[in-house]
């Protein structure tokens, strides 16, 4: 028979290890907006590919974790995070501090530049002054959207949000709008680097606020997860090793990874 001493001293240790092999392999449903190439997309058998899909994958496998991935539009991640349709925001969502007000993140993975797009021959400048009176496009519950309502819309600048970022490229392309800002690397695979996109390119230089765009883009997780320190050990562990450089050399063709 064990002693009562014994017991009280072995059994809170057996839950502990119960508790850290319930977490080895344990299931992370991963949330994210699937229209957004080159971080994520879906081809036409339904498979879901991008930097952002590769990224999660390599997080998962060194925590031991089984991943899996919930679909649903930009701005109903964090909405659907807060009520637990899934674990963690995996969907190339900048960190800023309106967000941190209601959702915690782990640290920067990587930073994109953002970039506005217009005709090559319009002349714009991502400027009130040059955009007055004119048509900018943004994908709802972006950072860019944060941006342009804050420092253009009430100077006189027409901002449409967008639900798909895809729509933004062919109503640029048709004409429907005069300009979008979007992160570099979307538009140049998503649009500029295609024939609809011949007569585009990007107009004037990055645009930065880090009060709107934030710090860098990272992966959100609900108020007080625990799950948060395994994952920012894993995000370390993979820019140390080179991994995260890998995969940003594969699909961008160089590094941009945070430091």
């Amino acid at each position: 028979m064990i002693s009562k001493r014994v017991r009280n001293a072995v059994f809170p240790l057996l839950a502990c290890l119960a508790g850290t092999a319930m977490a080895q392999g344990a299931p992370l449903r991963m949330g994210l907006e699937p229209f957004y190439p080159p971080f994520e997309s879906k081809q036409a058998d339904g498979q879901l590919v991008g930097f952002d899909i590769d990224v999660g994958k390599a997080i998962c496998e060194r925590m031991a974790a089984k991943c899996s991935w919930v679909e649903t539009s930009f701005e109903g991640l964090i909405p659907g995070l807060k009520a637990k349709k899934f674990d963690v925001i995996n969907s190339a969502m900048n960190i800023t501090a309106k967000r941190r007000e209601s959702i915690d993140f782990t640290a920067p993975i990587y930073i994109v530049p953002i970039q506005m797009v217009a005709r090559r021959d319009s002349k714009l400048t991502p400027t009130v002054a040059s955009l007055k009176g004119k048509t900018v496009g943004v994908l709802q519950g972006a950072t860019q959207e944060d941006f342009v309502r804050k420092h253009w819309e009430k100077h006189g600048v027409k901002v449409v949000a967008y639900r798909d970022q895809a729509q933004i490229f062919l109503d640029l392309a048709a004409g429907r709008l005069d300009a979008g800002v979007q992160e570099a690397q979307t538009a140049m695979e998503g649009f500029l680097s295609k024939p609809q996109g011949k007569d585009f390119d990007f107009a004037g230089g990055v645009i930065s606020d880090f009060a709107t765009l934030g710090e860098g883009t990272g992966m959100g997780l609900r108020k007080g997860d625990p799950r948060k320190a395994e994952l920012d050990k894993a995000i370390a562990s993979l820019k140390q090793d080179g991994t995260l450089s890998k995969l940003s050399q594969k699909y961008f063709h160089r590094d941009i990874v945070a430091k």
